[in-house]
């Protein structure tokens, strides 16, 4: 499946202190460090081409509606999906 980025507003940032990923409102990773920030990207479409990969889950049907919001002052971010 091709896609084109997302805009960087419409990323949200996931971290556990030791890695980093932005994800789309989609549920698309376009961008993964991985074990460590300063690690090679696992996914980084982000660069434009198909071959830098992303991790794309999202439902069957189409979607309607996303709401998404950071828990608190966490980075554990709740995602709503309204088919």
């Amino acid at each position: 499946m091709s896609k084109p980025p997302a805009k960087i507003e419409d990323y949200a940032f996931l971290s556990d202190t030791q890695s980093g990923a932005l994800v789309s409102r989609e549920g698309c990773v376009d961008w993964l460090c991985f074990p460590r920030f300063d690690s090679p990207a696992c996914f980084a479409s982000l660069l434009g081409k198909k071959e830098n990969g992303h991790w794309l889950f999202f439902p069957v049907a189409k979607i309607e509606k996303v709401k998404r919001r950071y828990r608190g002052d966490t980075l554990i971010l709740e995602t709503e999906i309204e088919t």
